[in-house]
């Protein structure tokens, strides 16, 4: 359970990176941009990461089953 979420909230972050790029090669977007995006997904998949290598499977399991999902992309914005 803990590997196919943990997969597709990867998914969902590679998405970000892919239209990035798209938008880069379109022209929508400078490489600052791009590079802002790469930092963002960077951290998302990090938190993302710790979330689902806890030591106690079975808590974290317990936690997807409990909670809405949660928002790695947000989760990897730059603090302000």
């Amino acid at each position: 359970m803990v590997a196919a979420y943990h997969e597709a909230a990867l998914g969902e972050l590679v998405a970000h990176v892919a239209a990035a790029i798209d938008d880069f090669r379109s022209g929508d977007l400078d490489a600052f941009d791009v590079d802002h995006v790469l930092f963002q997904y960077s951290r998302g998949a990090r938190e993302l990461w710790k979330f689902c290598n806890m030591t106690d499977i079975e808590w974290t399991v317990g936690l997807l089953s409990e909670r809405p999902s949660i928002d790695w992309w947000e989760r990897g914005a730059p603090k302000r």
